[in-house]
């Protein structure tokens, strides 16, 4: 997905939705790095991904909570 777009529908999503996601996509960067631990990760580009859509949320969230 576009960064554009993600950031678009980031911003169009409630504080729920956006903590939800949150916590997906921490569950989601924990199993990739325990993955990577045990060399099973083939896409380690994806770890460095999932930490900037991390950002981006933790981001959003800090404007709608403000």
């Amino acid at each position: 997905m576009k960064r554009k777009q993600y950031m678009e529908e980031l911003t169009a999503k409630t504080v729920a939705e956006l903590n939800e996601d949150l916590t997906a996509a921490k569950k989601e960067l924990f199993n990739l790095r325990f993955q990577n631990a045990t060399n099973q990760l083939d896409n380690t580009g994806r770890i460095k991904e999932v930490k900037k859509n991390i950002a981006r949320i933790q981001t959003v969230l800090s404007y709608k909570v403000d």
